[in-house]
């Protein structure tokens, strides 16, 4: 028979106890709207709002547009790094590091200052805050990257696709992507949730999103708050569980593909 290790458990439970006992604790607190009982009043107060579904939208689309960009930064430059300039990458590491280090109020600053007088304006749009998304994510985007290219032969694939006659277009999206899937899922996840939740750049750049709305609702209300946090909770990880379907079944689609 199998030993039940007492001690995994205990860490597991603790750590279940720890994720989900704010969770009810809001849940709790969001539904005495209505004095002396319990009720989803908050909820239908917050779905009500035209407000919320505007500026959730906008984060969902900022969000989007921020992975799509950095994809198109991190994962080429990464790839170069490994294959022709190792030396670089603590370099690299390095630069990718600065956003934990440089607090968002300086960052959105220096892009008013750079970007929002001649001979360049562009604050007047969304510009500069995909941008400084971007800059946010580097770290975490970087990080999975670097580790799925660490744990595959970037300089044999390389050579076998140039080999065969491939250009750097053909390498990139059908022969690094696809082995560096679960690598680049785990950057669009924690890419994704830091936009969502982001209140600094929107906030300081007047572009609506969600993080500058709950502060709003929270300075006026004290139960809508509480229900909208669950509600972006819940709403953030189904957008990621979607994004975690749509790429197991493109994986799906192409072994099927190989296989033919």
């Amino acid at each position: 028979m199998k030993r039940v290790n007492i001690f995994a458990w205990i860490i597991f439970l603790l750590g279940i106890t720890y994720f989900f006992l704010p969770l009810v604790s809001t849940l709790e607190f969001s539904m005495r709207m209505i004095k002396g009982r319990y009720s989803f009043e908050a909820f239908r107060v917050a779905f009500q709002d035209p407000k919320f579904y505007i500026n959730f939208g906008y984060s969902l689309l900022w969000g989007v547009l921020t992975i799509i960009c950095s994809l198109i930064l991190v994962v080429p430059t990464v790839y170069w790094v490994h294959w022709k300039l190792p030396k670089l990458r603590p370099i690299v590491e390095f630069i990718t590091l600065m956003p934990f280090v440089t607090p968002a109020v300086v960052l959105v600053f220096g892009l008013i200052r750079l970007y929002g007088s001649p001979p360049i304006v562009l604050t007047n749009t969304p510009i500069p805050l995909i941008a400084g998304y971007i800059v946010l994510s580097f770290p975490y985007m970087f990080r999975s990257v670097d580790a799925g290219l660490r744990a595959i032969d970037v300089k044999t694939l390389t050579e076998a696709a140039l080999s065969m006659g491939a250009n750097w277009g053909t390498i990139i999206t059908k022969v690094i992507f696809p082995n560096l899937r679960v690598a680049i899922l785990s950057g669009i996840f924690l890419s994704f949730a830091i936009v969502m939740g982001e209140f600094t750049f929107a906030s300081l750049l007047s572009w609506p999103a969600f993080g500058p709305y709950l502060e709003e609702i929270g300075a006026m209300r004290a139960y809508t708050p509480q229900a909208l946090s669950l509600v972006s909770f819940a709403l953030t990880w189904t957008s990621i569980m979607i994004m975690n379907r749509l790429g197991r079944g493109a994986k799906g689609a192409e072994q099927v593909a190989g296989a033919h």
